[in-house]
């Protein structure tokens, strides 16, 4: 058999089955490197730079391996990407019968039994019929029931939620639509693949047992490769821990009601304790105050109005679980929802009882409890102040190799901080540097006289100085910030005073607003967190990108301050330990999102005068692509001169 490094290369069969292929001794590398690594049955952090083609490099040896593999990727879109379009290109060139399949959570599909009873979850104005109707429409005719499928229903469509199901409402093997249901088939289909592709929450689902009836998956997996795996500890940290929210109890009402026209109508007391649960749950979004908190819980839990309403949802919730338990032997759906009324129980019980000690889950043990409000909705949080051993248990539990990939898993050279975060202890290294050339492609501009991050004329400032940059860049540019009051204030600042198109995060859907960025072709677009990271924008479209501040997290983020804590009581500097590796591959992000093709050009400019003015500093440009660096606004300029100019004759 050949070597992957052979497959890719200028005698493989890429060369004649794709358009434009490019043979890259680092992704041949790095290929090479990953099936050694499958055949040894070890542990692999790679760190993979920007337009390497790390997907061809490790999609070759998983499917060459001859092994059950499963393959999670950072988000459903690349899910997707990977499956209908990376993927069925290597099998093609490759020519190898191998048994694919994608595998998505359980809200991604349409549940029949859900579909059934959604005209009895409750009021829906106009548009939602109007979208319920279509998915009827849909439900016809759709052999994988992927909600993806249906574009004519948004992502956010009110409809969704009610008719696809969770672990605690779906009914199992009790279904009257079991035989046909879509998840039962996709499921059955993953079972039998040679290469399965997944996502990292439903990986993360799967590992914590969350999704009911599909632990059989995981250690069927002889080789798991996890793309994107510098966002694996983050979502590690939600899957780990447990929560309330008022749309879990509110949803439970909704069920509670369906199930009992369905199946117990003499019971008219369920409706009455479940629409007192709504009111409840109401009731506490209330009590908590302010919208927009993101708070530790022991900041408002002993406040009367708190503390009152947290009885009174602990007792509408005793006493539907109490009418629930009789009527539980009606259906399969009543005593889902008895079930995930104990289970809301044991863990709202944690927030009324400082040293309550949860039987159903360890996480509840060792975790800070904090909670989030919106204008009409809450979530509250026991999340786990380490999950490294959390996560070594589960991995632990599988004999097979481990590939962890990213062009963003160093901190200064070092992957310390991603493997420790994650308990791995014992594992392979090493990286496989872009194929950019940044010292031409690429220009580093930190503006002089900048003020501190925490002066209140900073953003205003960074405008000024941002202003000729995109004059120079003819528009083409994102500008990233680390907080939206900061981004709506450059907006402000911008507006009449540019003369491009201006795009802001939040007006339109995320990949509307890049599809117009990259139609305008000289558009400079504002954003905060989402946009750091998972956007390719390749070609002129996009020349500039402006970062306003090193992206630290907030020091009163109730779970960054508890690690903080805990870091500090063990005798280590959270600092150095913890905040600055965050937030140097939090950088490495924002800054990747500029070069992303051979033939890109443009210019990085960070804001922030803590990257030369502190000694921490250096930490954060050694762990950036190695391009020319300048503080003078001239060289900006030249640079994009020569740039619109070398575009002109092109």
């Amino acid at each position: 058999m050949d070597k992957p490094s052979q497959l890719l290369g200028e005698q493989g069969p890429f060369n004649d089955c794709i358009d434009g292929y490019q043979v890259r001794t680092s992704q041949q590398a790095l290929s090479d490197t990953i099936l050694a690594n499958i055949d040894e049955g070890g542990v692999l952090t790679a760190e993979a730079g920007t337009g390497i083609g790390k997907t061809f490099a490790y999609l070759v040896p998983a499917v060459i391996s001859g092994k059950k593999v499963i393959i999670s990727t950072g988000t459903k879109h690349l899910q997707d990407q990977l499956f209908q379009s990376d993927l069925p290109r290597v099998l093609a060139a490759l020519d190898i019968p191998v048994k694919t399949a994608l595998l998505k959570g359980r809200a991604n599909y349409l549940c029949v039994h859900r579909l059934d009873i959604a005209p009895h979850l409750g009021f829906m104005n106009k548009l939602t019929r109007s979208d319920l109707q279509k998915v009827r429409e849909w439900s016809g005719i759709t052999e994988t029931g992927d909600i993806a499928e249906l574009d004519s229903v948004p992502e956010d469509s009110m409809v969704w939620p009610m008719v696809t199901s969770t672990a605690e409402n779906c009914l199992g093997g009790e279904c009257d639509h079991w035989n046909d249901c879509h998840i039962v088939k996709a499921r059955k289909q993953a079972q039998e693949a040679d290469l399965l592709v997944i996502n990292h929450h439903l990986l993360l689902a799967d590992m914590t047992l969350k999704q009911d009836g599909f632990a059989e998956l995981l250690p069927g997996g002889e080789v798991f490769i996890v793309d994107e795996a510098h966002q694996l500890h983050d979502v590690a940290s939600r899957f780990f821990g447990r929560s309330v929210s008022s749309r879990q109890l509110i949803g439970l009402a909704k069920d509670a009601i369906a199930e009992q026209v369905n199946d117990a109508p003499d019971m008219a007391e369920i409706r009455e304790y479940a629409e007192a649960l709504e009111t409840s749950a109401r009731d506490f979004r209330l009590a908590l105050g302010d919208t927009g908190q993101r708070q530790a819980w022991r900041q408002i839990q002993y406040k009367p109005a708190v503390k009152a309403a947290v009885s009174e949802l602990l007792t509408a919730l005793q006493e539907l679980s109490d009418v629930l338990s009789v009527a539980a032997e009606r259906s399969r759906g009543l005593d889902q929802c008895h079930q995930r009324c104990a289970l809301l129980l044991d863990t709202l019980k944690r927030f009324s009882d400082a040293d309550y000690e949860s039987e159903a889950d360890e996480a509840l043990s060792d975790s800070v409890l904090w909670f989030e409000s919106w204008s009409r909705s809450f979530m509250l949080n026991a999340t786990p102040v380490d999950i490294s051993g959390l996560f070594r248990k589960h991995t632990d539990d599988f004999a097979a190799a481990w590939v962890f990939t990213s062009a963003t898993l160093q901190v200064n050279k070092d992957f310390t901080h991603f493997a420790s975060g994650l308990g791995i202890d014992d594992y392979e290294s090493g990286t496989w540097e872009s194929p950019f050339d940044y010292q031409k492609q690429g220009l580093l501009y930190l503006p002089g006289n900048m003020p501190e991050p925490s002066d209140f004329s900073f953003t205003e400032i960074l405008i000024e100085k941002v202003r000729p940059v995109i004059k120079a860049s003819e528009g083409r540019a994102f500008l990233l910030f680390t907080s939206y009051k900061a981004m709506h204030a450059a907006e402000k600042m911008l507006q009449g005073t540019i003369e491009y198109p201006i795009l802001i995060q939040g007006e339109h859907p995320k990949h509307q607003l890049l599809e117009r960025f990259r139609e305008a072709g000289n558009a400079v677009l504002l954003g905060t967190s989402s946009f750091w990271e998972g956007v390719d924008v390749r070609g002129e479209a996009l020349s500039c990108v402006v970062i306003d501040k090193l992206p630290f997290a907030s020091p009163g983020d109730p779970v960054m301050q508890a690690r903080i804590d805990a870091i500090r009581e063990h005798g280590g500097q959270p600092f150095m330990e913890y905040q600055l590796p965050r937030a140097v591959i939090a950088l490495k992000q924002g800054v990747g999102r500029l070069i992303r093709d051979v033939t890109d050009r443009g210019v990085i400019v960070i804001g922030d005068p803590r990257i030369t003015s502190k000694s921490y500093g250096k930490i954060f440009l050694n762990s950036l692509p190695a391009m020319p660096v300048t503080s003078e606004l001239q060289d900006v300029q030249l640079f994009f001169k020569q740039t619109l100019e070398e575009e002109a004759v092109a």
